[in-house]
């Protein structure tokens, strides 16, 4: 990928693309505020929320064997993956070991970080995204640009042209007739997707929460595709970050209002789905968890940064940033696009790569996403914490270092001051005051910003002038309090 800047430039020539994400983050922001003002102690759920995850957070090494503990003790298989490479490995050998070239999939924000569907391709095992939205991604040969509505940047004629297309390739093809009125395309969708839950053995999930003291597994959704991967493979595949995990089945209850309302927009998910291991006779009657670090180890690490690991993927961060709803996305060039991904994706992946090193930058510090939070990421704090360390790790030959470097030679003794000082004053002599536009090196920092000139004296040249003598510090003095100033 490249830089955002460049990214987001393509972005912005896309008109239609603008329309739609406008569109869209204005209807839930609009929904989002109705929910969340009926809410009288909003601000303590928020305190609640961010209480729990960092409870879990600070304790996650107790609260990750309890998980695995309590899971085991239902039946559960719980796998360990350091990072993407060995997580993918274990599930494409489960994939295989049931003797199958397919699975269905949840909607999974892990899965899609580890790129789980490439690798079961290469592996000869075809994965059908059952989100709408996803499938929408996946039909289209697309990537995800949102962290709820992957497709958010698609509008239904897009849609409809997308289904009538490329359904016929994998599976039963859309109607002929198909129109792009929402219900007739879910409907295609449904009758689509069908086929391919019925004949399922293997499904793959992510999970929203997972409960410590019981053992429990959470999914939240809002089409019922999940519950039907849920409920009717023979085996399923959870795929978790290690951060999602909850110390108390009570701090559910805190999460489950805080997450509908700053996502959709709803009080409640239209489907909640909780799985405790296996029940015979009752569901998939094998199911493995796979527990992901893949770079978490290295965020909880950082005092500051590890806040971002609180982050219950709502999106409500992406629905009210300036920057996002112009730049969409594909810019941000992972999964996790928008603010939480500008703080999320650099800590993860860390800054060697060029998209890496100028997330941080992707925003305006309006502050925005941190009153939108649910769980209370400070992002504009860790923003600027970020740029920091983006300057620190490998900047130190850019243009701009340069110059901080020559200015603090230069500042360093007052000789050396002196000298430019009057090289300035021949430089706005020639410019007879005229203003600044553009500086060799500096065009992007001057495309915005007006210099004036040097002057064409300077103090020092003037007290000369007109004193005589060189300039001097005064001697100490006493102000009226009796304290001794240096002036």
């Amino acid at each position: 990928m490249p830089s955002f800047p460049s990214a987001a430039r393509e972005a912005l020539a896309n008109t239609q693309q603008r329309r739609n994400l406008a569109h869209a983050t204005a209807t839930i922001r609009g929904k989002r505020a109705l929910v969340v003002g009926e809410v009288d102690a909003w601000e303590d759920l928020r305190v609640a929320g961010a209480a729990a995850k960092d409870e879990a957070l600070h304790h996650l090494p107790h609260y990750l064997e309890q998980l695995e503990a309590n899971l085991t003790a239902r039946g559960a298989t719980v796998h360990w993956a350091r990072d993407a490479e060995e997580a993918n490995r274990i599930v494409v050998d489960l994939v295989r070991a049931k003797e199958t070239d397919e699975v269905v999939k949840v909607k999974s924000m892990a899965t899609q970080e580890i790129e789980l569907n490439e690798a079961l391709e290469e592996a000869g095992i075809s994965a059908w995204e059952t989100d709408l939205a996803e499938l929408i991604v996946q039909l289209g040969h697309d990537r995800p640009s949102h962290i709820l509505v992957p497709a958010i940047h698609r509008n239904r004629a897009e849609i409809r042209e997308i289904f009538l297309r490329e359904m016929g390739d994998v599976g039963r093809a859309a109607p002929e007739d198909l129109t792009d009125d929402p219900p007739r395309l879910a409907e295609a969708a449904r009758l689509h997707l069908r086929e391919k839950f019925l004949r399922a053995k293997v499904a793959i999930s992510g999970a929203n929460f997972a409960i410590a003291d019981t053992g429990t597994l959470v999914v939240v959704e809002s089409e019922g595709n999940g519950r039907m991967c849920l409920t009717l493979p023979e085996t399923l595949i959870s795929v978790v970050g290690v951060e999602k995990v909850l110390p108390t089945f009570a701090d559910l209850g805190t999460m489950l209002q805080l997450l509908p309302r700053s996502s959709t927009g709803e009080r409640m998910n239209p489907y909640t789905s909780m799985w405790t291991g296996v029940t015979p006779g009752d569901g998939p009657q094998e199911v493995h968890v796979v527990l992901l670090d893949n770079g978490r180890s290295r965020v909880l690490e950082d005092e500051l940064g590890r806040q971002a690991l609180r982050c219950i993927r709502c999106s409500a961060c992406l629905n009210v940033c300036p920057v996002y709803e112009r730049a969409g996305g594909h810019a941000y060039g992972s999964v996790y696009p928008g603010p939480i991904g500008a703080v999320l994706n650099p800590q993860l992946r860390g800054t060697g790569s060029a998209i890496d090193k100028s997330l941080p930058y992707a925003s305006s510090l309006c502050g925005a996403c941190f009153e939108a939070c649910p769980v209370r990421i400070d992002i504009p704090s860790l923003l600027v914490d970020l740029r920091t360390k983006v300057v620190d790790e490998g900047s130190r030959r850019t243009p701009e270092a340069l110059a901080m470097k020559a200015a603090a030679w230069t500042f360093a003794d007052h000789r050396r001051l002196e000298a430019a000082q009057r090289a300035a004053t021949l430089g706005g002599k020639a410019l007879g005051g005229r203003t600044i536009r553009s500086v060799p090196g500096l065009g992007a920092w001057t495309q915005a910003r007006d210099a004036p000139s040097p002057p064409k004296e300077t103090f020092r040249q003037w007290w000369r002038r007109t004193r005589g003598d060189s300039p001097s510090p005064s001697p100490t003095t006493k102000d009226g309090y009796g304290e001794e100033q240096g002036r």
